[in-house]
C-alpha cells in the first residue's frame, strides 16, 4: 500500500541517489513565478534558459520582485546590472501556420534587447530566437501549396487592416514572414506565390532554466500572464491554468546547463547527443533527405522510452496528468500492461477540451485530428482496463450553463497543462512533454525522473490533494482503492451543485471528442 502523506514540500535524497539533491513541487504559477523571481534575483554568476514563451511584461508576484520593479523586464534589467551572464533560447515558430507565435517570439526578443541596453554596456545577455532545424519536404509542401498561400493571404489581410504603426511593428517583429509577402505600389500586402513557402514541423517546447548551475526549474510552465493562475482556479473561464514545475537543486542543474548549451547543435545535425545524465529529453533533427517527409528524424526519446519502461514495471497504480492523451503506441503499451496484470489500475486527469477548441472555437483539421486520436486512446484504455481506468477533468466550483466545450457538468472547465506521470509510489516523471506523438518524437522537450520514494510521494500527495480536496483520506491514495474512489467522487461531483462538490474533478466526457474528431489519412500522428 502506498498511502503516505508527507507534510513537508521539500525532501532530501539519500546519498548516491540519481535524483536531484532536493526537490520542491510547485503547483500553478502562483507558486512557480515567485520562486523563479527569487531564484533569478539570487543569481551570482549565470542564468541559462530555454522557453517556448517568455514574456517580459509578465507581472512580478513575489515581495522580493516587487521591491525592484513591476514586471520581468525590470527583473531582467536588475539582474543584468548585477553582472550576471544570461543566455536565453526563445522558441520561434512557423510564420505561415503560426504567425502570431512567430511575432510574439521576436517581440519578446526586442524586450530582452531593450533590457540589455538599459542595463548598460557591460550587460552580458545572449538571446537566440530558434526555430527547429527540420523543414517539411518539398513533396508535401507542393500538395499543401494552395492552402499555404491562403494562410499567408489571411495574415496579409490582417496586416492591411491594421493601423500603419501597428502594421510596421508587426512586420518588424516577423522576420520570417516578410520574405513571404509582396507589396503593391499603394502598400497593400499579399502572398508571394513562388517559391513554395517553407514549413517548420517541430518546435522547441521545453520550459527549463538553471541558475548558477545549482538551481533548475523543470516542468510544463512558460512565463506570461495567460499562464498565471492560483490553486483556487477562480480566474475567468478562458484563463484557468493548472501546471506543475519542479525546483531542483543538485547535480541535475548541471545537466540542465549542459543541455541548454548543446541542444541547438544536436537539432541542427551538427553534433551527436552526449550522455543525458539525470535529464530526460526528446530531441529530433532535420533529415539528410527530407523531400518526402512531413516531420523531423527522432534522435533522443528518453522521455518516451522511460514512460514505456515504467509502464511495463508498474504493479499497482499509474497516474497520468497531461494536456493531451493522444499517443496510441503509449496507450497500446498501457493496454498490454493492463491485460498482463489484473491488479494494475490507471487514473488520468486531462482538460475537458483542448485550449484552442474550448476557448478559441477552433474547427481546423489539426484540432479535429487531435481529438480523433484522443478519443481512440480513451477507447483503447477503457477496453483494456475496464473499470480499473478512471479518467477525470477538472471544473471550477461555479455554475455556467452553455453548450460550448468550455464547460462540463454545468461548470467552466479548468485548463490542465501539466505533464506529470506517477508509477506506483516509487517513480515519477515531470517534464514539458505531453502524451502525444509530437512531444514524444518531434519537439524539443526536457524533464526529470524522480526515483526517491519521498520525492514521488511528495509529488503525488500535493497533486492528489489539490484535485480531491482536503477531506480525501488514505484510501484515495492507495493503489488498490484509488481508481474506484476517484471515479465515484467524480460521479458524485457531477450530480452535485457546483458549490457542494468535493474537490474539482468530474468525469471526462469523451463524446464531444468522438463527434468533433476527424481522421486524416496519411498525416503522421506526431503532427498533433
Amino acid at each position: 500500500m502506498c498511502a503516505e502523506q508527507p507534510n513537508r514540500h521539500v525532501t532530501k535524497a539519500s546519498s548516491g541517489s540519481t535524483n536531484p539533491d532536493d526537490v520542491e513541487v510547485l503547483l500553478t504559477a502562483e507558486e512557480v513565478y515567485p520562486a523563479m523571481e527569487r531564484a533569478f534575483l539570487s543569481a551570482q554568476s549565470e542564468i541559462s534558459a530555454g522557453y517556448r514563451v517568455f514574456d517580459l511584461s509578465t507581472k512580478l508576484r513575489s515581495e522580493e520582485g516587487r521591491a525592484i520593479g513591476q514586471d520581468w523586464f525590470d527583473l531582467i534589467t536588475h539582474v543584468l546590472k548585477k553582472g550576471v551572464k544570461m543566455t536565453f533560447v526563445l522558441s520561434d515558430f512557423d510564420p505561415v501556420l503560426a504567425p502570431e507565435l512567430h511575432y510574439a517570439s521576436w517581440k519578446s526578443r526586442r524586450a530582452f534587447v531593450n533590457a540589455r541596453e538599459l542595463a548598460g554596456p557591460q550587460a552580458r545577455l545572449t538571446v537566440t530566437n530558434a526555430t527547429h532545424s527540420a523543414r517539411v519536404g518539398i513533396a508535401p509542401r507542393l500538395l499543401l501549396w494552395p492552402r499555404l498561400v491562403k494562410e499567408i493571404n489571411q495574415t496579409a489581410r490582417r496586416l492591411n487592416d491594421a493601423p500603419a504603426a501597428e502594421r510596421a511593428r508587426r512586420l518588424e517583429c516577423s522576420p520570417a514572414l516578410r520574405p513571404l509577402l509582396r507589396q503593391t505600389g499603394d502598400g497593400t500586402l499579399s502572398a508571394r506565390r513562388w517559391p513554395v513557402p517553407p514549413l517548420v514541423p517541430g518546435t522547441h517546447h521545453q520550459k527549463i532554466c538553471v541558475i548558477d548551475r545549482h538551481t533548475a526549474f523543470i516542468g510544463g510552465l512558460d512565463l506570461d500572464e495567460r499562464r498565471y493562475d492560483d490553486k483556487r482556479h477562480q480566474r475567468v473561464r478562458n484563463e484557468t491554468w493548472q501546471d506543475v514545475q519542479l525546483m531542483c537543486r543538485g547535480p541535475v542543474a548541471d545537466d540542465v546547463h549542459h543541455h541548454l548549451h548543446e541542444f541547438l547543435e544536436i537539432v541542427a545535425g551538427r553534433a551527436a547527443p552526449t550522455a543525458e545524465g539525470r535529464l530526460l529529453r526528446t530531441l529530433s533533427r532535420k533529415r539528410k533527405t527530407d523531400w518526402p517527409f512531413l516531420g523531423p528524424k527522432p534522435v533522443v526519446r528518453s522521455i518516451a522510452d522511460d514512460h514505456l519502461r515504467l509502464i511495463d514495471r508498474a504493479r499497482g497504480l499509474i497516474y497520468l496528468e497531461t494536456q493531451f492523451l493522444r499517443d496510441r503506441p503509449l496507450c497500446h503499451r498501457l493496454a498490454r500492461a493492463a491485460r498482463s496484470n489484473p491488479h494494475l489500475t490507471l487514473i488520468a486527469v486531462v482538460p475537458a477540451a483542448p485550449e484552442t477548441v474550448a476557448f478559441d472555437g477552433s474547427t481546423g483539421s489539426d484540432a479535429r485530428y487531435g481529438e480523433f486520436l484522443q478519443a481512440k486512446c480513451v477507447a483503447i484504455l477503457r477496453g483494456a482496463f475496464g473499470d480499473r481506468f478512471t479518467i477525470c477533468a477538472p471544473v471550477r466550483p461555479k455554475a455556467l450553463k452553455t453548450d460550448g466545450r468550455d464547460t462540463l457538468c454545468g461548470s467552466p472547465i479548468i485548463y490542465v497543462h501539466s505533464k506529470v506521470s506517477v508509477f506506483d509510489c516509487d517513480r515519477a516523471i515531470v517534464s514539458s512533454a505531453n502524451l502525444n506523438g509530437r512531444s514524444l518524437n518531434w519537439d524539443t522537450e526536457a524533464g526529470v525522473m524522480l526515483s526517491e520514494k519521498a520525492h514521488v510521494t511528495q509529488l503525488r500527495d500535493r497533486i492528489f490533494r489539490h484535485w480531491l480536496g482536503p477531506d480525501a483520506g488514505p484510501e484515495f491514495f492507495d493503489a488498490t482503492t484509488a481508481a474506484a474512489l476517484w471515479a465515484e467522487r467524480a460521479r458524485q461531483n457531477a450530480d452535485a451543485a457546483p458549490d457542494a462538490r468535493k474537490g474539482f474533478l468530474v468525469p471526462y466526457d469523451v463524446r464531444p471528442a468522438q463527434e468533433f474528431g476527424m481522421r486524416l489519412p496519411g498525416i503522421p500522428e506526431a503532427m498533433v
